[in-house]
């Protein structure tokens, strides 16, 4: 039989999926595989375990969030592993998973592995950090890692969206330039992201004709600080709209991004927390997965 590495991240979520894990091995067995269990104990410790034992399997399968698989994909490219992933999501929102219209039934998404075909996905690099979907800044970001995660696990997605309203009392602007396509993007932004999803935050949907996740292009979203605060309304009203015309809104798309600030800018890479100083790169990494739909 082939050989699965399973690893599971038992904090995510509401920690449903400890109890599917007999039901998802036996999918995994009628597929044909042998499945072997690792249930991380720290953050960063699925990328840890892909680096020192991802080359001994045939199939990589992550069990959580989206902060999970991105540290699945994290050591899959660090060891430069030419080997099938599968996601089967268990986290709060599953913003990816939802884009990739993943089943959210943990042993249907491991069955659906079992019989599924390898897609080659397009992964974000940011300096020497990864993101499978999403590198974002300003309004709203924080709350994707600064949720604590026992309200994760009591409140679900609703814990992300009252963590996030706490920002508008403390709103401010960020003073960004942003170069792509010899074209120069500088003002002061709300909030932006560079993405590869049709979710992020489980806030924001974009259309999903204008995404496509193995182009080699992200989709990039600027929300330009309103003058009033009595326009913030108006520009949420926008995006759930899918207006990109509206006025303080800006949407392109760019393989390659350069980003440059003053002072320091905190960003939320998978819902993941990262910082950057001056200058940094991001740049789309095409076709960079094969991820198992």
């Amino acid at each position: 039989m082939k050989k699965v590495l399973f690893i599971i991240n038992p904090t995510a979520g509401k920690m449903k999926i400890l109890k599917d894990i007999a039901d998802i091995d036996k999918a995994f067995y009628k597929g044909g595989y042998e499945c072997d269990i690792y249930l991380t104990k720290k953050k960063g410790d699925a990328t840890e375990k892909v680096l020192s034992s991802g080359a001994s399997y045939d199939l990589i399968v992550c069990g959580g969030g989206d902060g999970t698989y991105n540290e699945l994909i994290t050591g899959v490219l660090k060891s430069e592993l030419n080997v099938p992933i599968g996601y089967i999501p268990a986290g709060t929102t599953n913003d990816f998973a939802s884009t990739l219209e993943l089943s959210q039934n943990s042993v249907t998404a491991a069955s659906n592995i079992t019989t599924g075909k390898p897609r080659k996905l397009d992964v974000g690099r940011f300096g020497d950090l990864y993101f499978s979907y999403v590198a974002s800044f300003g309004a709203f970001t924080g709350a994707s890692y600064s949720t604590p995660q026992q309200s994760k696990n009591v409140l679900g997605h609703s814990a992300y969206v009252l963590n996030g309203m706490s920002d508008l009392s403390s709103i401010k602007p960020y003073h960004v330039r942003l170069e792509a396509d010899g074209k120069v993007y500088e003002d002061d932004y709300l909030f932006g992201a560079i993405s590869n999803s049709t979710s992020i935050a489980g806030l924001i949907k974009l259309d999903s004709n204008l995404v496509n996740l193995s182009d080699g292009e992200f989709e990039i979203l600027l929300i330009r600080m309103p003058k009033l605060l009595l326009d913030v309304p108006k520009i949420l009203i926008a995006l759930a709209n899918g207006d990109y015309s509206e006025e303080h809104i800006t949407f392109f798309h760019a393989s390659s991004i350069k980003v440059k600030t003053t002072n320091k800018l905190n960003w939320a890479l998978d819902g993941e927390h990262a910082t950057s100083r001056g200058e940094i790169l991001l740049e789309n990494l095409h076709g960079a997965v094969n991820l198992i739909l």
